[in-house]
């Protein structure tokens, strides 16, 4: 009994990742077929089910190299493949080999991500993420795919898209960091801060979900972007005030 327990244990968070690759199989079909929204949601949930995976082997204890690596040939698909082809069926054809390279940039970009935090991950969590976690990725791609079909100003927002995808692109595999949410205290201090902030985001969820999305992934790419702007003009003006002392001395 506790041998099939465990099975069934061992299996559950590997249902889950097999069900974000079916779900970004989903997505890349819908596309294909023009059905743009419903291409997006297919990666927002394919995303809450990659949440997922993790944290149900991480309370069954069944967590595993398997598991890891099962994992990351997922978002491997499900935020690389499947969102490259939303970008290429709604714009990217239009354009010949450059919407090609662009499509092929970005899964080949996310699988290097991929790549490099496996390494970095393999010894310990990281507390910040090194380059555009692929997820994010994905979902500033695919949101942006949508409100340029919604808000389309012609050649130019087309041209912005694909200008916009190669940037996400390159900031994956840049050494920018993010920052990690898995290491915050939900402690019973802080329960009603949270309660507060997720009655928020669910209410802005629940009246503009594509633009709510939007909106949270551009500034998380933004957020990285300033971070770095920030600390490269810190260590400049650190540098130049450590050269003054020195031609004082």
């Amino acid at each position: 009994m506790d041998i099939k327990n465990f099975k069934i244990a061992y299996l559950l968070p590997n249902l889950f990742t097999a069900g974000s690759i079916f779900l970004a199989i989903l997505a890349i079909f819908a596309a294909y077929n023009g059905n743009f929204e419903r291409a997006f949601w297919y990666i927002v949930v394919s995303a809450v089910f990659d949440a997922l995976d993790g944290r149900v082997a991480r309370l069954t204890n069944t967590a595993s190299q398997f598991g890891k690596e099962f994992d990351s040939l997922a978002d491997s698909i499900a935020f690389g493949v499947a969102p490259a082809f939303i970008l290429y069926f709604s714009v990217g054809k239009d354009y010949g080999k450059i919407g090609i390279l662009l499509t092929a940039l970005f899964i080949i970009f996310g699988a290097v991500r991929l790549a490099r935090f496996n390494i970095i991950s393999a010894t310990t969590e990281p507390n910040v993420f090194i380059g555009l976690p692929i997820p994010a990725a994905a979902l500033f791609v695919t949101s942006s795919t949508l409100l340029q079909i919604e808000f389309s100003c012609g050649a130019f927002s087309e041209i912005a898209l694909l200008s916009a995808s190669a940037v996400i692109a390159i900031l994956m595999v840049s050494n920018i960091r993010y920052p990690s949410f898995k290491q915050i205290d939900f402690g019973k201090n802080r329960f009603r801060k949270v309660l507060l902030i997720l009655i928020v985001v669910l209410s802005l969820f629940y009246l503009y979900p594509m633009k709510f999305l939007f909106a949270i992934a551009l500034i998380y790419v933004l957020i990285g972007l300033v971070r770095a702007v920030w600390v490269t003009t810190y260590k400049k003006r650190k540098a130049h005030h450590a050269e003054n002392n020195n031609q004082d001395i």
